[in-house]
């Protein structure tokens, strides 16, 4: 009993060196612009920098309507394969499952081929068009872990005894939704939300090849063309990531202790 738990501080110490040594070594180097002295003078560099808050606040915007739209699309698929198909259930997971299976990059080109601007839908012809792909293409990649979470949420209440309720007592289709679905698989969409927010702020393949103003594609010309920026935005990235990863594990507790309503 011993042996096993100090096997288990070992295998967690290592984790920890291999995950936070190098977080801490980046830090530090994101410090040292001013010569023989610690300075924030990168992260000035950073935050007065109009590109920095034109593609922080473009991604930004990006991952609340990718949110938005794909817990509409999600929310409304789990409940009826749930309650109407439950025969299709494994169609619908083995198709969430392949875009962590099928390249960035090839679903892009996919989409570029598709709705180009000689096509029937020429969407790359417009910026706003051109979003709106973006948009589609991060709800793509967000699509295994939104539904993941949906899903897991939903299997936690009785979705057919709640529907049956609400239209006991003449709720139409769209109140059932809205105002008892919704509700109690709201702790899966923010998980879902969280990890989706911190797709969407690291991606670069889609946002690239779109030609779109993303947070990926500014890291990546920062990191080509100066020295201590480019560290400085590894820890902010960072810290996006783990403060969405908090938040996660905050709104899982509150999901577990909180019961089902009609």
């Amino acid at each position: 009993m011993k042996g096993q738990r100090i096997g288990a501080w070992i295998a967690i110490i290592i984790g920890a060196t291999y995950f936070i040594v190098p977080l801490l070594g980046t830090l530090e180097f994101s410090l040292r612009k001013r010569r023989d002295a610690y300075s924030f003078d990168a992260y000035q560099s950073v935050f007065s920098d109009v590109n920095f808050r034109e593609t922080f606040g473009y991604s930004m915007m990006m991952a609340a309507l990718t949110i938005v739209f794909g817990m509409l699309l999600v929310v409304p698929t789990a409940y009826w394969v749930r309650l109407r198909l439950p025969q299709m259930r494994q169609v619908v997971e083995f198709i969430t499952l392949l875009p962590l299976v099928i390249p960035a990059i090839v679903i892009v080109f996919g989409y570029i081929q598709m709705y180009k601007s000689s096509s029937y839908l020429p969407l790359t012809g417009s910026t706003t068009g051109t979003n709106i792909l973006l948009m589609f293409s991060y709800i793509t990649l967000s699509l295994p872990y939104m539904y993941r979470a949906v899903d897991t949420a939903m299997r936690a209440i009785d979705v057919r005894t709640l529907t049956e309720a609400a239209e006991s007592l003449g709720a139409k289709w769209t109140t059932i939704m809205f105002k008892c679905i919704f509700p109690n698989v709201m702790s899966g969409v923010l998980s879902g939300a969280f990890i989706t927010l911190a797709i969407v702020m690291g991606e670069f393949t889609m946002a690239a090849l779109l030609g779109r103003p993303a947070f990926g594609p500014y890291l990546q010309r920062v990191g080509a063309n100066q020295a201590y920026e480019p560290s400085a935005l590894a820890v902010i990235a960072f810290s996006i990531t783990w403060l969405s990863m908090g938040l996660l594990n905050l709104v899982s507790r509150f999901g577990k202790a909180r019961p089902a309503r009609v």
